[in-house]
């Protein structure tokens, strides 16, 4: 090839690359309206943040515990991590997310997909309390999520046993989310701080088996900035995702927060061949979020990451994950057989 043709190629390529790149229109795909201490800007700055880049919906969820700012503590910690304060299940979080509804457009609340958080996954209640808030709140909830169960130093911080995807309280939460054909966002890592083998994937794997009508949205696919802290990269997440997407029909994996580095993408932002291959071999299985806590400024950049990614696959393939796939799982909104008796007296 000669000098211009080679030029004429690079132009040709460059300017492909600019047509395409910040071209996507987005789903956040896993997104919390409040923080660990139930605070959150309002609805309103989320709409504005998400007219302005291209944002057409978002999964909007609360958060289901509460920091606390402990008595022998000097100062109000700033994140869950803070300091040694617990934290402890805060089931008013869903309350606030409604209300939060209240002060938005029908048009507006149309863009925003709520998800219920606010139950403890220790407690075999749940599944009543699910129903419960469904019946007082007809015609909102469209899934459940994110559940907390296996999170390193945030369990270890919970004022309780340590959750998991296979508990009995687990059980009666799936059988909602099966009712109402919700999918269930469930963080579980794949493994503690300390072992280098997929410790806790028997949870994940008994839940997907014994609940195949269910469609589970894997939280960051099992990882958490703690586990890469001790860990690195860890050598057996691919191989264990290409054998659960292959095995699990009804296992979608969320690529928010600690999976697109330095899992996917490496330091010059170029993407990992392996990768690409496994989510065009499952194109409708993978979606992107932000995982904003309550402030919205970043969810731009953070969708933006992941622009190196969706340019290196298909159109097809690459709109899918940026935007139609989370969709794709949402159900009606549920609506309960019977009105909760202290559901609001006006509909929504």
């Amino acid at each position: 090839m000669g000098w211009v043709a080679r030029c004429f190629s690079t132009i040709i390529l460059t300017t492909a690359s600019v047509l395409s790149h910040g071209q996507y229109q987005y789903s956040d795909s896993h997104l919390h309206i409040v923080d660990f201490f139930q605070r959150g800007e309002p609805l309103t700055e989320l709409i504005a943040m998400m007219d302005k880049h291209k944002i057409d919906h978002a999964m909007i969820s609360g958060i289901p515990l509460m920091k606390k700012w402990h008595e022998d503590e000097p100062k109000r910690p700033r994140y869950y991590s803070g300091d040694n304060g617990g934290l402890y299940w805060y089931s008013a979080t869903d309350t606030y997310l409604i209300k939060a509804l209240d002060t938005l457009t029908a048009q507006q609340r149309k863009r925003l997909h709520p998800f219920i958080v606010g139950f403890n996954p220790t407690d075999k209640n749940a599944g009543e309390q699910l129903e419960a808030l469904i019946a007082m709140y007809p015609g909102v909830w469209q899934g459940i999520g994110e559940v907390l169960t296996r999170h390193d130093d945030l369990t270890a911080l919970t004022q309780d046993e340590p959750p998991r995807a296979n508990s009995e309280a687990m059980e009666g939460v799936y059988r909602v989310a099966q009712r109402y054909g919700m999918p269930v966002m469930l963080h579980s890592n794949i493994t503690s701080k300390r072992e280098r083998n997929p410790l806790y994937l028997g949870e994940l794997k008994e839940a997907l088996q014994h609940h195949p009508d269910v469609n589970f949205i894997w939280a960051h696919a099992g990882t958490s900035k703690t586990l890469h802290r001790y860990q690195g990269k860890m050598a057996f997440l691919l191989p264990t995702l290409k054998q659960l997407l292959a095995e699990h029909d009804n296992l979608y994996i969320d690529l928010s927060w600690t999976v697109l580095r330095p899992y996917i993408l490496d330091k010059g932002d170029q993407p990992d061949p392996d990768w690409l291959a496994l989510i065009k071999r499952y194109p409708d299985r993978f979606m992107i979020g932000s995982d904003a806590l309550g402030k919205y400024d970043n969810i731009g950049s953070s969708l933006d990451d992941f622009l190196p990614l969706l340019d290196a696959l298909p159109r097809d393939v690459a709109e899918g994950v940026a935007r139609d796939n989370f969709l794709r799982l949402l159900p009606e909104p549920a609506v309960a057989d019977k009105p909760h008796p202290l559901a609001p007296k006006t509909p929504r």
